[in-house]
């Protein structure tokens, strides 16, 4: 699962704009998601068509079978290999095995039950592909539309935590161009834990004044996640850059002395430079067109 450095450059500018983000994420979501569909279509018509039986036991072993990477084990059983992680505390290929075995087996004994209490609906899925046409009944068609379920929520969790993690670091570098601030008086590099430390936050980007080094800590958090700005304080942070603050976020900066920039307020990104000013950083005041300029960056960073 990638986000595409075109859907990185989209999401900066629109920060930086005071615009909304999101829809940037729904989009390649949405792509992925379909993509995945019509593949997993594909594969369905593949493996009824092979199998000589036709029974459940075609997509048992078609898409339960050990030869296929643990990743799509799971998500063929319904199951999502995080869930997995967080219930066996470990992932590996033999426990995702026994695992989505497991979870398919009595997903599939739910479904027959409520097939057997529901027995005046009827449901089938007809897949044609190349001009051949394969029916799935209603149990089979069921536990397809459960993966492909499963599968959405998976993309969109991990699409979610990765663009974020994408974008922060390349949003900082962004303000730090605008801002003409030398490559000098901040620090970019790729976080590396400090095993030998009993606590080691990651941090997502540092601003520099001769030897003294200032965290920065970027979250593009929306509202209704007041508990995201809590990181500051754990992490011991000087300067904060969200896309939403709530006032209370603000205020509780504030009390700690920590440089925050909000931009989804009204030219929110524009408070960088008090972060500047207060470190002492040298900088020139950014007063040209973001219209013109971000893309120029963006295409130099990226």
């Amino acid at each position: 699962m990638t986000v595409k450095d075109y859907v990185v450059k989209n999401i900066i500018t629109r920060v930086i704009k005071s615009q909304d983000y999101r829809i940037e994420v729904v989009n390649l979501l949405n792509a992925e998601f379909l993509q995945f569909t019509i593949d997993f279509f594909k594969k369905v018509v593949e493996a009824k068509l092979a199998s000589k039986d036709i029974t459940i036991d075609w997509y048992r072993s078609a898409f339960l079978s050990e030869d296929l990477p643990s990743d799509e084990i799971c998500i063929n059983s319904g199951l999502n290999k995080k869930t997995i992680s967080n219930m066996y505390r470990s992932a590996t290929k033999q426990i995702v095995i026994e695992a989505s075995t497991e979870h398919f087996e009595s997903l599939y004994k739910s479904i027959q039950a409520l097939v057997d209490n529901e027995d005046e609906i009827d449901l089938t899925l007809t897949i044609k592909f190349k001009g051949v046409s394969v029916d799935l009944n209603v149990n089979e068609s069921l536990i397809v539309i459960n993966t492909l379920a499963v599968k959405r929520a998976a993309i969109r969790g991990g699409l979610w935590s990765t663009a974020g993690k994408r974008a922060e670091k390349y949003l900082m570098l962004t303000l730090c161009k605008l801002y003409k601030v030398s490559p000098e008086n901040y620090n970019a590099e790729h976080f590396v834990k400090n095993k030998s430390l009993d606590v080691d936050r990651e941090i997502d980007f540092y601003l520099k004044n001769n030897e003294k080094q200032y965290k920065c800590e970027v979250k593009l958090m929306g509202q209704g996640n007041p508990e995201s700005a809590d990181v500051i304080i754990a992490r011991d942070s000087n300067v904060f850059v969200a896309d939403t603050l709530s006032q209370q976020n603000k205020n509780q900066c504030d009390q700690l002395d920590i440089c925050w920039i909000a931009c989804r307020d009204s030219n929110g990104y524009k408070r960088f430079k008090l972060a500047l000013d207060k470190f002492r950083i040298p900088y020139v005041d950014y007063k040209g067109n973001l219209d013109t300029d971000l893309p120029k960056i963006l295409d130099k960073l990226l």
